[in-house]
């Protein structure tokens, strides 16, 4: 099966330059082509295909005004392109709403390179464009043998940068087991497990929520368009970085086994929690148990 593997990176400020101007023309390509096929949806009512969308990819970079998309790698372009028609399909089979269209502002930036635009050797990671590899930090080691098939560079609004790394490899299967344990989720306590054991709420929003407040209010004085309040909107995305780094790893400690206070009731737990989200994936939300 295909696993991801996420670190964090520290690019160079020649990398940095390079990435930034492929997050800009993934962003361009991708909002014009939802734009061309939108016209031709609403206005002819006829649809736009992955094809048609990449021979106009052709004719923007022959033009005059968007010459500037030949001097990043073609591959992440193309890529978004795809990742549009992925969207497109999920809509037209009710599965998510209509593509919108991507901000400059809002949300993460990323580019999605393929094995044709990477170059892995020794473990050093080299992206189409660069000459020097990525400074990853390697916080665990890659499946011994694996070798990447997809490459994905993205920043947060809280400016780190990140890379994930998709390859081919093998989960081992955890043993089977007959305990079986109710799990219920709360607000005072954040689980409420069957044999009367509870996980306490540690409230990370709370922790952090003078911190927050001062930060927004900063942020509101600012004036729009402003370099200082792009630095204050940075304290903000910070702050709720911190928050939801907090929640993700306790989430993540209690669900593996991590905490040092694990019992095997919580092995149970998480392997209820995880058939029971299979069992809806594979047989639609009618699965579930009716409420009385």
């Amino acid at each position: 099966m295909k696993r991801a593997f996420r670190y964090r990176l520290y690019p160079s400020a020649a990398q940095e330059v390079e990435l930034l101007r492929t997050f800009g023309c993934v962003r361009l390509v991708y909002n014009r082509a939802l734009e061309a096929r939108t016209q031709a949806w609403y206005g002819e009512h006829r649809r736009v295909n992955y094809l048609q969308t990449s021979a106009l990819l052709t004719e923007w970079k022959r033009s005059e005004g968007l010459g500037f998309l030949n001097e990043v790698s073609s591959v992440p372009l193309q890529q978004s392109l795809r990742h549009l028609q992925s969207a497109f399909t999920a809509y037209w089979e009710k599965r998510s709403r209509y593509p919108r269209f991507k901000s400059r502002k809002r949300g993460k930036a990323s580019a999605e390179y393929t094995r044709s635009a990477f170059r892995w050797r020794d473990g050093r990671l080299t992206l189409a464009k660069m000459v020097e590899p990525l400074e990853i930090v390697w916080s665990r080691p890659l499946p011994e043998g694996a070798e990447p098939s997809t490459v994905t560079v993205s920043r947060d609004p809280a400016g780190r940068w990140h890379v994930s790394i998709l390859v081919e490899t093998t989960v081992d299967q955890a043993p089977r087991t007959d305990r079986v344990v109710g799990v219920d989720a709360g607000i005072t306590s954040l689980l409420t497990l069957s044999t009367g054991e509870k996980i306490t709420n540690p409230r990370h929003e709370r922790r952090d929520r003078e911190r927050l407040a001062r930060a927004q209010r900063t942020l509101a004085r600012k004036q729009k368009g402003s370099a200082n309040r792009a630095k204050a909107r940075l304290r903000v995305a910070r702050v709720h970085a911190r928050i939801a780094d907090r929640r993700r790893d306790l989430l993540w400690s209690w669900s593996t086994g991590g905490c040092p206070a694990r019992r095997p009731a919580r092995t149970a737990a998480t392997c209820s929690t995880l058939a029971a989200g299979q069992a809806v994936t594979a047989c639609g939300a009618g699965v579930r148990p009716t409420r009385r």
